[in-house]
């Protein structure tokens, strides 16, 4: 039996199972297909068997329309040097992500020396769901920099108060008895946070370029994002990895290198926000970091929704347009 945290993991498994099983339909007739039946496969085969059919038979024809897209800009996929160069498909667990390696489905060719992976995205955008506590050091999760002590000193009596609080209630008290939290609570945590992490970049080299690879994703990968009637396709091409070409046969489109920023430019709030801070950097990337809640209880953990508010021009995107005729 699968167990699921929440409707939006479920989806999301579904929607990496019904990837790896097109990728195996449409490559199995042209070169050799093993799937690698890891437990992170049976979970995702079991979210996708636990949906209806219709939401089964939405799920494999938007990836069938992203897998056509893949195989004509990765020739790799149904071009192999000879028997014995296997394609190897592969669903990885989410403990890749804590290091960076944000990729769901992998296509491998161990003989090619090759790999491309896909993030599989089921209506949302979002890059990451990063925690903050007084038990969480984000800069050497993020950025293998320590956080000062005088951050810890600032956010640890906050985080402690509302560790009290859960236990003092039997975990039942709500964030909406407390009263205008964002202003209490939030508000100095995302002070501390502005300033930590503006004082890591003033003392470190490579905090802007460590914090996108972090935050996006630190193997080059395509997000495949499923919205109601389009998939959009992204080639985050930052190391040169992708779209390569085999022997003569070269991709349909180009996916241009990425560059990565290397300078932070400001840090601060949103404007007319107490719970958002954009973090703009050169080469045109900006991020925004929302904190909140994830549950309606106290917790002493808080919850950033990180999005990617804008990003190089070179930064390849498709949207292709689902016909369900």
């Amino acid at each position: 039996m699968v167990t699921t945290n929440s409707k939006q993991m479920t989806t999301g498994k579904a929607f990496e199972y019904a990837l790896l099983t097109e990728f195996q339909a449409k490559l199995q007739d042209k070169t050799n297909v093993e799937v690698i039946e890891n437990s992170s496969f049976h979970i995702a085969k079991g979210c996708f068997e636990n949906t209806t059919k219709i939401e089964q038979s939405d799920y494999l024809l938007t990836s069938s329309f992203a897998v056509n897209f893949l195989m004509d800009i990765e020739p790799r996929l149904s071009n192999d040097i000879g028997k014995k160069d296997i394609l190897q498909l592969e669903i990885l667990s989410d403990d890749h992500g804590k290091s960076g390696d944000v990729r769901d489905v992998l296509a491998i060719r161990l003989l090619q020396k090759w790999e491309i992976g896909v993030s599989a995205k089921n209506n949302h955008k979002a890059v990451k769901h990063s925690r903050l506590s007084h038990l969480i050091d984000f800069g050497e999760k993020w950025l293998d920099v320590k956080v000062s002590k005088e951050y810890f000193e600032t956010i640890t009596p906050i985080f402690k108060n509302l560790e009290n609080l859960r236990k003092e209630s039997n975990a039942t008290k709500k964030w909406n008895e407390l009263g205008d939290y964002h202003t209490t609570v939030y508000v100095p945590i995302l002070e501390a946070f502005i300033k930590e992490l503006k004082n890591l970049n003033k003392e470190n080299e490579d905090i802007s370029s460590k914090l996108v690879s972090y935050l996006i994703g630190n193997k080059d990968f395509y997000k495949v994002v499923k919205s109601k009637n389009t998939v959009e396709i992204q080639a985050y091409n930052i190391n040169g990895t992708l779209n390569l070409s085999f022997e003569k046969i070269e991709p349909k489109y180009k996916t241009p290198k990425v560059p990565l920023p290397t300078e932070i430019i400001d840090i601060k709030f949103k404007e007319n926000s107490n719970t958002t801070v954009i973090v703009t950097m050169n080469n045109d990337w900006v991020l925004s970091f929302r904190i909140h809640n994830a549950s309606s209880r106290i917790e002493s953990s808080l919850k950033f929704d990180i999005n990617l508010l804008k990003s190089p021009k070179t930064l390849f995107k498709n949207t292709l347009n689902i016909s369900k005729d």
